[in-house]
């Protein structure tokens, strides 16, 4: 038996790159035009986290939920398992992502979200946008057919990435429970990504981070902006008693 430490990320790849691309290309196009839909309900979470709608606290979370689970059985449990046999106990993952959103979110309605305003705002929003709109065109970047880009609702590496970048704006310790099959998938799919050299592993990391870091920047915001509004008040309370 071979020693631990002489195993590479490469020797758990149970396919190689051109299965898997092959494999998400014949996806694209057995569930065309569900790539239109996907890119409708990117625009649609835009859009409603760039409003102050009270709708979108449960909006946003129903959208995803069916993303999260159409994935779930159409592409993890449907095609992926066919060359990856944990598929079927990812695409079970996917199913649970789309409860909790469901749960806690729809149901619940504790999906608060807190956009900390200004341009740390217009980043989270635009990161998602840019995921959204701009993620397939990472299929062309690197060599391959436009037929095999990976879209956001359709594949799940956008459509995790930017649950990223939207659950990171939810106020409270709830968003950590919501972030955890969402960044899991992300790690899952750098190493894939990283055990097939795929330039794309170090985009969905970088990514990740980004969407991520909107969550502490958005805690920092509302922490100041809740010293800032304590600060006024002592200052109109002393003013009244002078």
């Amino acid at each position: 038996m071979s020693e631990w430490w002489t195993y590479r990320l490469t020797s758990f790849l149970l396919f190689s790159p051109r299965t898997y691309y092959r494999t998400i290309e014949l996806y694209n196009l057995d569930v065309w035009p569900a790539q239109l839909a996907g890119l409708a309900i990117g625009v649609a979470i835009v859009v409603l986290l760039s409003t102050r709608s009270a709708r979108r606290d449960r909006i946003v979370p129903a959208l995803l939920a069916v993303c999260w689970l159409w994935i779930g059985w159409a592409f993890h449990y449907e095609r992926y398992a066919q060359i990856n046999w944990t598929a079927t106990w990812i695409g079970a993952a996917f199913a649970l992502q789309s409860g909790l959103l469901v749960g806690f979110g729809v149901i619940g309605g504790r999906a608060v979200f807190a956009l900390p305003g200004g341009f740390r705002s217009s980043l989270a929003i635009a990161l998602i946008a840019l995921i959204a709109v701009g993620y397939p065109l990472l299929a062309t970047l690197n060599g391959r057919a436009w037929t095999s880009a990976e879209a956001f609702g359709v594949a799940p590496d956008p459509t995790a990435l930017a649950t990223v970048a939207v659950v990171a704006l939810v106020r409270g310790r709830i968003r950590w429970l919501l972030l955890a099959i969402p960044l899991a998938w992300c790690a899952f799919t750098a190493l894939t990504l990283r055990a097939m050299q795929s330039p794309e592993a170090f985009v969905v990391i970088v990514i990740a981070l980004l969407a991520l870091l909107q969550s502490f920047g958005g805690k920092r915001g509302r922490a100041a902006a809740g010293a800032a509004f304590t600060s006024r008040a002592a200052s109109g309370a002393r003013s009244r008693r002078g």
